[in-house]
């Protein structure tokens, strides 16, 4: 059995180092207030076993609130005492050197929560590294300066998450739509060069991956970027090529005509697509920006965003070889095509393209086989998002977060250009135990975690209040999401809807389960959770009329905050049966993992959840190897274009180095009880011979997880 001591690095459970921490405390009081040895070998195998019944490892903190516990339950208080007291010192002593050993630890490559802490992080790679090292400085920064103690306090027991913390202590935001079309119609500027309209789609291919990688490092969300930007460097391709051919034709002596011309340029504007589609694809895979990772990034793919016309049959065309590209994956080390993490997909379903025989249906299949394959795209109904967004579609920034409906002073809709200026998280499993089944008690207890999440966020916006345009030119002053002037303020950025806050919210399925006894899918459990829906959006819409700041509710993507929050849960509550009794807890609104329902009943039934969230949220279905049955990946779009705003398919999509399996690596517990990856052919266990990707939180992941957060993948169950 391993342990995860307070440096985060992983050791063998030991328990003689409990036997004499005990004994010490022991011999600190009088004969008669002593434990007997009968009593401290109690103590000592209740511990052992309540450490093995975790099923992970536990912290040390953790092991040492057991021994507290234990050591009362024998009514030797004056033993406790010692104990807590000579615990207390010692937790004095390391506060002056944690933020140390934590990098110490990360330097050694041996922190075992951090390296599983994101899945899209290498935390060998040096960059990773410096950025874990910065950022374990900024937590400290935050935490003894920068927010209220009382916040605090609730992030570190899991009350509430301040998301990011690490990257507080700068004035950055969280997430974006990047305004490609300014930037790349009217100019930008990266790293102090002037970068002017590009004369080729290939080129513009290229400055986009350029301010991707720029943004990226300026911020520490997900940005999305469209198609529609780029695709009307599609005809400046093609009248480059056809002045091209003109003149080469000519040249040799041909009289060409314009048929010709053109069906030659045809041909050139068909290679131009697929090499700057190939430039995006293995750019953003092989970039490394300041954070030690490929930039986050989503590339949407709706046709209708452009006319009618040339231009949306060149839209078409570049969503196409997109998709082909994708199918194909990339390579590995080996040589092997693998799937990717990003870019992120996502396509539009619309009325021309979601039924066969309409024009675009092609190309519907086409992304039917890019899911079956590779997991992506992920799937917006335009149908369905126009009546929730007063008649406008458009993406998400990054994996789910949506920007609200904000008019220009045109009156006119404006979504790129704009930004979340940040994200904190109510844990709701938490405030419903607390309130010990009393409904009252729950809104009351819902009122005061509410307020903290309320002036956590608040103390975001004022951390980005006065920022100046210079901190990030590429964001704020060269086209990404401004064209302010140096020195200038983003503050005017902050407010009337131009950008949003978010209020996460998580559990939903877990604080139903504790409060009313069923399943949030039960129709009593779903009256009560639709209600703690509409509660979250009012205190948003007070706030938000309060500010005039868009306070916005979210489906937060839990990632390794499970594991925290299923921690913290466990450590206050104790092990509650279908509450508290996983290594992690729900992701927003979600239908519990291990729940057997059918996709079109889930999708049916969190939809209209979806609805309440509309800062973002997304709903998946589990589904098997589909690569043979489109049909079915077919009816499953179909159905989310009829019932459900954005959707997304979990498939399987592994490969291990050392046999080649291609298939499904499978999750299975080891003889420490911890649960590992093992290639369900060969054996083999070394995650670093091993290619998994797994959609987590709205995004693949392809470096692995935390205990909880693998726990949460095993127990998937198929929808489908």
């Amino acid at each position: 059995m391993k342990i995860i001591k307070r440096s985060g690095t992983e050791d063998t459970f030991d328990i003689k180092k409990i036997d004499a921490a005990i004994r010490k405390a022991n011999d600190s009081v009088i004969d008669y207030e002593k434990l007997s040895e009968e009593k401290i070998r109690i103590i000592l195998e209740n511990v052992e076993r309540a450490c093995e019944n975790m099923k992970r490892s536990p912290g040390v903190e953790e092991i040492q609130d057991m021994v507290e516990n234990q050591i009362m339950s024998q009514r030797a208080f004056n033993v406790a005492r010692n104990y807590i007291t000579y615990r207390y010192r010692r937790e004095l002593v390391r506060k002056s050197n944690s933020t140390d050993e934590q990098i110490l630890s990360l330097l050694e490559c041996n922190n075992e929560e951090v390296k599983q802490e994101n899945s899209n992080k290498n935390p060998t790679v040096n960059s990773v590294q410096r950025d874990y090292m910065a950022g374990e400085v900024s937590k400290d920064i935050t935490r003894r300066f920068l927010l209220a103690p009382d916040i605090v306090e609730a992030h570190e027991k899991g009350l509430i998450h301040f998301h990011d913390a690490d990257y507080f202590a700068q004035h950055m935001h969280n997430c974006c739509l990047v305004n490609l079309e300014d930037m790349l119609q009217n100019g930008t500027v990266i790293s102090e060069t002037m970068i002017d309209r590009p004369k080729s789609f290939s080129t513009a291919c290229n400055i986009a991956t350029q301010a991707i990688a720029q943004i990226a490092s300026s911020q520490y969300g997900g940005q999305s970027i469209s198609l529609s930007h780029l695709a009307p460097f599609v005809q400046v391709s093609r009248e480059k090529f056809r002045r091209q051919v003109r003149v080469e034709l000519e040249a040799s002596g041909i009289e060409p005509s314009e048929e010709i011309i053109c069906k030659i340029a045809e041909l050139r504007v068909k290679e131009e697509i697929n090499r700057g589609v190939q430039m995006i694809q293995y750019q953003v895979i092989t970039l490394m920006t300041t954070n030690g990772q490929a930039p986050f990034i989503t590339v949407f793919m709706y046709l209708d965003e452009v006319p009618e016309g040339q231009l949306r049959e060149d839209l078409a065309a570049v969503i196409e070889e997109m998709l082909h590209q994708r199918i194909l994956g990339v390579k590995n080390e080996q040589g092997v095509y693998i799937t990717p993490a990003f870019p992120k997909l996502i396509y539009v379903l619309e009325e021309d393209n979601i039924r066969e025989g309409t024009k675009y249906w092609y190309l519907t299949r086409l992304a039917a086989e890019c899911t079956a394959k590779r997991m992506v795209p992920d799937y917006i109904s335009e149908k369905i998002m126009k009546k929730l967004k007063q008649g406008n579609c458009y993406t998400c920034m990054g994996c789910r977060s949506f920007l609200t409906v904000y008019k220009d002073e045109n009156d006119q809709p404006r979504f790129y250009g704009r930004f979340n200026q940040g994200v904190v998280t109510l844990n709701l499993v938490d405030a419903a135990c607390t309130s010990g089944k009393n409904e009252k008690a729950f809104w009351e207890i819902l009122d005061e975690r509410l307020d903290l999440c309320y002036r956590a966020l608040l103390a975001r916006h004022e951390r980005l209040k006065g920022t100046p345009s210079d901190v990030a030119p590429i964001l704020w002053q060269n086209g990404a999401l401004a064209r302010l002037k140096k020195g200038e303020k983003i503050d005017r950025l902050l407010y009337n809807g131009y950008s949003t806050i978010s209020l996460g919210y998580a559990g939903l399925c877990e604080c139903t389960r504790y409060m009313k006894g069923v399943s949030h899918t039960d129709p009593e459990g779903t009256k009560f959770a639709l209600k703690v829906m509409r509660y979250l959006n009012d205190a948003c819409a007070k706030w938000k009329e309060k500010h005039n700041i868009d306070f916005s509710l979210y489906g937060t993507p839990l990632e390794s905050t499970t594991y925290k929050f299923a921690k913290c849960l466990q450590k206050r509550f104790g092990v509650i049966e279908g509450v508290t009794d996983k290594n992690y807890i729900t992701n927003s609104y979600h239908v519990h993992v291990t729940e057997e329902i059918s996709a079109f009943d889930k999708l049916r039934f969190e939809s209209r959840f979806q609805e309440l969230s509309p800062g973002g949220a997304i709903s998946y279905v589990e589904v098997p190897n589909m690569q043979g049955n489109l049909d079915a990946v077919l009816s499953v779009m179909q159905y989310i274009y009829d019932n459900i705003m954005y959707a997304e398919l979990n498939t399987k999509s592994d490969y291990c180095m050392e046999c080649g399996y291609s298939g499904e690596i499978a999750i299975v517990d080891d003889r420490d009880g911890k649960l590992v990856w093992e290639c369900p052919n060969c054996s083999n266990r070394d995650q670093n011979k091993m290619s998994v990707a797994r959609r987590t939180c709205g995004y693949i992941g392809t470096q692995f997880w935390n205990q909880g957060r693998t726990q949460e993948i095993r127990e998937r169950v198929l929808h489908l």
